[in-house]
């Protein structure tokens, strides 16, 4: 699914970038000429991205962003869902990948941050509920247009929705499919931050510093535990003590402790 380019950083072929840099890794969705509408082949190709993910040393953090100024993404590509989605296994194939890669968005260990600038309707909604942090810029728009097109919204979907927003303020989203602006996101819970559009790259590189800059461990812990917390179930209690347990076991907990003592910044390694 991907190739090298000329700096070592994996690319995939089709409509979708990944690279690297430091502790952060950088997807970008690249469909502009469809306002970065995702497709069945994007869809494949997020997921295998996200896979290789979770082998990469080092890795603090993940931005998912969409290319250009006009669109985070503006959906799923109904173009091909007449060849896509025309028989049921068609359905169910396209279903499984595009499930699976919010699943895996969603079930990174590290954080994950959307940098949404523009349109961020349907799929864009639904990968941005993916993610940890979401970020974005004074244009951008945010809608779940289910209701206008008679399309069924996922149980798991409105799940995530749930996890971000108020029932009444996802109630508000389903029922009307009206689009909000950034403000109105902001204030909904949707977003963490709004800035100007010329600001948004340097301020979403400024958060995914200052995450590198934190011990790892402690952060994978709390994320784990928010969602455990979160989720329709009880908590997992042991899995989150052995969480909790591990960041006391590990060097980083020495080397905090030391550098607080110390009066400087801690260096830490992850173990």
């Amino acid at each position: 699914m991907t190739a090298r380019n000329e700096k070592g950083a994996l690319k995939a072929r089709v409509l979708l970038d990944y690279s690297h840099d430091k502790h952060v890794g950088w997807i970008t969705i690249d469909n502009t000429a469809k306002h970065n509408a995702m497709s069945l082949a994007m869809w494949e190709q997020l997921g295998a991205v996200l896979d290789q993910l979770t082998h990469t040393p080092g890795l603090r953090s993940v931005v998912l962003r969409g290319a250009g100024d006009r669109a985070f993404v503006s959906g799923a590509d109904i173009s091909e869902f007449v060849h896509r989605r025309r028989s049921p296994k068609d359905v169910q194939a396209y279903d499984v990948a595009a499930d699976g890669a919010m699943d895996r968005l969603y079930n990174l260990e590290i954080p994950t941050v959307a940098m949404i600038s523009g349109i961020c309707f349907g799929a864009g909604m639904a990968l941005a509920m993916c993610c940890d942090i979401r970020i974005a810029d004074e244009s951008s728009r945010f809608s779940v247009p289910a209701a206008r097109l008679g399309v069924g919204y996922p149980l798991k979907e409105i799940e995530r929705l749930l996890q971000v927003v108020n029932p009444p303020a996802a109630l508000d989203m389903l029922f009307s499919g009206r689009r909000l602006t950034a403000a109105e996101a902001l204030a909904a819970g949707v977003l963490n931050q709004v800035h100007p559009s010329m600001d948004l790259e340097g301020k979403v590189e400024e958060y995914v510093g200052i995450v590198a800059t934190n011990a790892p461990l402690t952060i994978r812990a709390s994320k784990r535990i928010v969602r455990e917390l979160s989720g329709r179930g009880p908590a997992d209690e042991d899995t989150c003590a052995r969480l909790v347990a591990a960041c006391f076991a590990s060097a980083d907990y020495v080397e905090g402790s030391t550098a607080f003592m110390e009066k400087r910044t801690p260096r830490f390694e992850g173990h």
